[in-house]
């Protein structure tokens, strides 16, 4: 029987003093957290929560996520990770679609929870940061003694995450102890020598979403490093804790580094403690990956995953990079580009490409197969339907992804599928502009996306964020873009925005620019 928890139980065991959780100034070491997850799964199973029972976590990065978490899955449930940052319309589908017995939520959300507790069933609320109405106090939850791990199969679901729902009602994707321990395990195999007690991992994706919850706490955990967990995002607070606290790995999402070039004193910060550093979730400009790099003397790795993946399928590591690209796929998960008839798409000769090479003509789908793959979506069969493809001895996942590959095995993510915009007959693809707009020095973020037009069907609108101080105008912008690409795909319109709407974990998102612009 394989359990994500018991690999955790080993590290526990060969590094019982070494700390796990680093939190406020504050660190827990591995036998003190193993014998806190010990403690709330008991209480859980005091409750009558059961074997196959889902739990909610509603909860910001801190210590009791972890505990938790882990809680959860020693008692033998199914973790519920639900975004802090939610209110009650929103947790109401959730609960109600996991059908979730338990939740643990901050104090303040607790009322949230409350509000919907009759269209659920939640029959227990933990709550975290005070006493609450109707919760109980998350200290004052915990048993006095201990559960032993409850044994799960290696296919029995772990976690039931949501996807972010940015094109429909969120669906629960399931999640298996194996695709978890798998992924936690070939993550950490990305590094030169891999995680060890030595590593400290600052914990700056949210827990709720599969990035932070899977790559960075599990990978930390199950082996034997230390986790950082941090409950806001501010560039300045995380770059003095990896140059005080001397932090080796760094895993975040493209505005994450953004935020860290464009900081006023960032060449001040001393960043050379890190080991490996890694951008995913959304892509990432090449731009901003130079300037990273230069400015702090540490190679920035791109990757690529999804939620259904668990989520890492693809990787650039040391010895084994390529700028612009996505990576190749992790050992073990096979992945390739189709057309609409699902036959593969020609390979380019090297990536990535340019103007030369028409993308029409190379460019398909993402899918992959592989142990990180879900099970499929909660209660959806229609949908897993869609999603799958069988073909080759193999069990393809669509990604909904448009991309290429290379003869060296390196893929290329261009854009979304629902991102891609036709304008006039022709496919423009609203990265290739980002990566533009990013080249200019007086732009410090851009997102472009397509909006509706009587005469072309779609046009091309970019929404620029200008650095500080800086003078720049729409038309400004239009006649930079005019010079570098061909007509039909310049920005005809041009809004100069203060930010970009973006999701907890640093996506735009690209709908609401949709629906402004109608």
């Amino acid at each position: 029987m394989t359990n994500l928890v018991t690999e955790v139980a080993d590290a526990v065991t060969a590094h019982p003093t070494e700390a796990a959780i680093v939190y406020g100034g504050s660190t827990t070491t591995y036998e003190t957290f193993w014998e806190r997850t010990g403690r709330f799964a008991a209480a859980l199973a005091d409750r009558g929560v059961e074997p196959g029972d889902r739990v909610a976590i509603y909860l910001p990065n801190l210590p009791q996520f972890v505990t938790a978490f882990y809680g959860t899955l020693r008692a033998g449930g199914i973790v519920v990770p639900m975004n802090p940052q939610y209110k009650a319309r929103e947790i109401s589908h959730l609960l109600s679609d996991s059908g979730a017995t338990a939740v643990v939520t901050l104090a303040e959300n607790a009322a949230a929870v409350d509000s919907v507790r009759e269209e659920t069933d939640v029959e227990h609320v933990v709550s975290v940061g005070g006493a609450a109405d109707g919760a109980t106090d998350f200290e004052s939850f915990l048993a006095d003694e201990t559960l032993p791990i409850v044994d799960r199969a290696d296919d029995d679901v772990a976690v039931q995450p949501y996807t972010s729902g940015t094109t429909g009602t969120p669906k629960g994707v399931l999640l298996s102890h194996h695709n978890l321990a798998w992924t936690s395990r070939t993550n950490a195999e990305l590094l030169d020598g891999g995680l060890g007690p030595d590593d400290g991992l600052v914990g700056t994706l949210p827990l709720f979403h599969i990035y932070g919850m899977s790559v960075v706490m599990n990978a930390a955990l199950v082996n034997g490093a230390a986790y950082y967990p941090v409950t806001e995002w501010d560039a300045a607070e995380v770059m003095t804790a990896i140059d005080e606290d001397e932090l080796t790995v760094m895993y975040g999402v493209p505005a994450m580094f953004n935020d860290m070039i464009n900081q006023p004193d960032a060449d001040s910060y001393d960043l050379g403690s890190l080991r490996f550093v890694n951008s995913g979730g959304a892509s990432l400009p090449i731009e901003v990956l130079e300037r990273f790099e230069a400015l702090f003397d540490a190679e920035l790795y791109e990757g690529y995953g999804l939620t259904e993946t668990s989520p890492t399928t693809h990787a650039n590591k040391p010895g084994a990079r390529r700028p612009g690209s996505i990576g190749k796929p992790l050992d073990g998960v096979d992945a390739k580009i189709v057309a609409p008839d699902f036959t593969e798409q020609p390979r380019v000769e090297r990536g990535p490409v340019g103007d030369e090479t028409d993308l029409d003509d190379v460019i398909g789908e993402l899918v992959v197969a592989g142990p990180n793959v879900m099970q499929g979506y909660y209660g959806l069969p229609e949908a897993n339907e869609s999603a799958f493809t069988e073909a080759d001895g193999a069990r393809w996942f669509h990604t909904g992804d448009l991309g290429y590959w290379d003869e060296g095995d390196y893929f290329y993510v261009v854009d979304r599928d629902k991102h891609m915009i036709v304008t006039g007959g022709y496919n423009v693809y609203p990265r290739e502009i980002e990566e533009l707009l990013y080249e200019h020095p007086d732009i410090a973020e851009a997102a472009v996306v397509g909006v509706p037009d009587e005469r072309r069907g779609e046009t091309v609108k970019a929404f620029v964020v200008p650095v500080p101080d800086a003078e720049l105008t729409g038309e400004a912008v239009t006649e930079y873009c005019l010079d570098a690409l061909a007509a039909y795909k310049h920005p005809r319109e041009v809004a100069i925005v203060d930010e970009l709407p973006r999701t907890t974990t640093g996506k735009v998102q690209k709908f609401e620019l949709e629906s402004a612009s109608e």
